[in-house]
């Protein structure tokens, strides 16, 4: 019997297990076409050709051992013949071969089966069945975010989650034979095995979405040995775990709005943004996302779209025609990222970007200089930080023309863009053109206080008490244009409204901005201080809970405390400055109990 094979069997090993347990007499006709795109791909250090050379080989020791024939006949593709290769023109050539030396087509790829039986050559279809004999999931184990392993090293694991996580060194090491048949495992089982595709296949370096796992495969010359780096999401949390005050969750869902997630890799942005998609879809908004490549363990209906032809600028294209209320842009680097995402928000499509952060400030700072400077507050109104798999700070972008701080001419007067805690809008930042230059400038803090409206405590009392119909109200002026209103626990839920709604309208009929305590919560209470190995240790007594950290009487951060009622700040991170800032301006550091 005579068989051509093509290539789609030849790289996942269909074919080799199709000879081994054949026992007919067989003849192999290799057709020079599809040697030659394999040499191509083996030259170009694409990990499909290194599979396919492989399995060259595997197969030329079968024939001997069971005295198979093999010819290697047909022409070389010409230079358009090789170009053209993924439309098909190898394939036609080996279709052509079968055709003029009366043997049995043999595939893997459903097109060129049908192709086949539409001119009458006779095809025989392998589906894929993977034999696996070295897995590298062999590496986790419940605990395990993800597993590096070099060739003629030890394997390392990184346990734990976001925040607290622990770097092992196993006892197991991988020699060089090894790590390559798991990498030809690897590859063959993203052909064959549902949810799993290459994502990407350049010179020294393939990445493969594998189910769950996202796996970075480096070799020489890109790196200078084997390498496989394995990555699963190790839990996924309910949008609820974050616990996003009412107002900014308003505001993300509100389908107008343009967010961006930051933090340092491994922070667990990406946890969040799957966390806010499954919200969303949940809430009857078609979603979709845009990665590269596409790893996000998302709900089975928000459909998951990469770069078209390496393009993501022609995947906004489409975006915009299938009328989504929602877009998760995972992963966003180059600049014709940040394009596609500043399009896609001024066309009016919700839009939820990721990108690599290690200040709040610098997540606006990717947007300088790649899109026009006034545009910026229209493409994003709100930042979400992450920090420790937990966002650590709230910021909200408007735009205004003012005197910039610092500043005290009137003619000065410029666009401003503003940075503000969304919590306290306590302005932090201000960016605008001087000169030639783009500047951001931090707001110090005596400017804010200098700007503060003035608030009239009796009106504020007087209003909520119409309201409430209890005079059980207490008011007081929290500073920077805020008050903060205790009531009763049981009268909070009617002040607050649904969602907002009522706290919401009595802020915009006043002219300030209301923190709602309950009256069991209001109390502050001292926090014990300690600084070791320039980590800031706030001590509570209080394990678990959401506090509010005050010095005097202005808020200046909002945390989660341990098990063991601390919260650990780094003193270089901004919030650790301030914290400082506080000690050195001897305010009194305290905490009340956050809803």
């Amino acid at each position: 019997m005579d068989y051509v094979p093509d290539t789609s069997v030849i790289i996942d090993g269909r074919f080799t297990r199709f000879i081994s347990k054949s026992k007919e007499k067989l003849r192999i006709i290799m057709a020079e076409a599809m040697i030659a795109e394999v040499e191509h791909q083996a030259n170009q250090g694409r990990s499909t050709g290194t599979a396919a050379l492989d399995e060259l080989e595997k197969i030329r020791r079968i024939a001997d051992e069971k005295s198979i024939v093999i010819e290697f006949v047909g022409q070389r593709p010409t230079q358009w013949q090789k170009l053209n290769g993924h439309n098909g023109e190898i394939d036609n050539m080996i279709r052509d071969l079968a055709v003029d030396y009366g043997a049995t087509l043999i595939t893997g790829d459903v097109v060129q089966e049908r192709l086949a039986k539409l001119k009458k050559v006779p095809v025989l279809y392998l589906p894929g069945d993977i034999d696996i004999d070295v897995n590298f999931e062999e590496f986790f184990d419940e605990n395990t975010m993800s597993v590096h392993i070099k060739e003629d090293n030890f394997v390392k694991q990184k346990n734990g989650v976001p925040g607290q996580v622990v770097v092992v060194k196993t006892k197991k090491k991988v020699n060089a034979e090894k790590i390559r048949k798991m990498v030809d495992n690897i590859i063959k089982r993203a052909r064959n095995e549902p949810d799993s595709f290459i994502e990407i296949d350049w010179e020294g370096v393939t990445v493969v979405q594998l189910g769950k796992f996202r796996i970075v495969i480096t070799k020489p010359p890109f790196s200078n040995g084997y390498e496989i780096t394995a990555v699963r999401p190790l839990n996924k949390k309910d949008l609820e775990y974050y616990e996003i005050p009412e107002a900014i969750l308003s505001d993300i869902t509100s389908g107008s709005s343009g967010v961006l997630v930051g933090g340092s890799p491994g922070a667990g942005k990406s946890t969040l943004v799957q966390a806010i998609a499954d919200y969303l879809n949940a809430s009857g908004k078609i979603v979709k996302t845009m990665e590269r490549p596409r790893d996000l363990q998302v709900d089975r209906d928000i459909t998951q779209y990469t770069a078209i032809e390496n393009s993501m600028e022609k995947t906004g294209d489409i975006l915009l025609l299938v009328r989504n209320d929602y877009t998760i842009f995972d992963e966003m680097r180059i600049t014709s990222d940040f394009k596609v995402f500043s399009d896609l928000r001024l066309a009016g499509v919700g839009m939820i970007g990721v990108v690599h952060a290690t200040k709040p400030i610098d997540a606006i700072h990717r947007f300088i200089g790649r899109i026009e400077l006034g545009l910026i507050p229209q493409v994003v109104d709100t930042i979400l930080f992450v920090n420790d798999g937990r966002i650590s700070q709230y910021l909200k972008v408007n735009h205004t023309v003012k005197v910039p701080f610092g500043m005290t001419q009137e003619d000065l007067a410029r666009p401003v863009i503003q940075i503000r805690d969304a919590l306290t809008m306590v302005e932090l930042y201000e960016i605008y053109t001087f000169g030639e230059q783009i500047v951001v400038v931090p707001v110090g803090e005596e400017d804010r206080r200098s700007v503060a409206p003035k608030i009239d405590i009796e009106t504020v009392r007087d209003r909520i008490v119409g309201y409430l119909g209890s005079d059980d109200v207490g008011v007081e002026n929290a500073g920077r244009g805020r008050v903060k209103v205790t009531v009763p626990h049981q009268l909070r839920p009617k002040l607050i409204g649904k969602r907002g709604s009522r706290i919401d309208e009595i802020e915009r009929k006043l002219g300030v901005h209301i923190d709602v305590v309950s009256t069991e919560e209001s109390a502050h209470q001292e926090v014990a201080l300690e600084i070791k190995n320039r980590i800031i240790y706030l001590h509570t007594g209080i394990p678990n809970r959401l506090v509010n950290i005050f010095a005097d009487d202005m808020m200046i951060l909002q945390g989660r405390t341990s098990s063991k009622g601390i919260i650990r700040i780094k003193i270089d991170s901004e919030t650790g400055i301030n914290v400082e800032r506080a000690l050195k301006s001897q305010r009194a550091l305290t905490f009340n109990l956050a809803e």
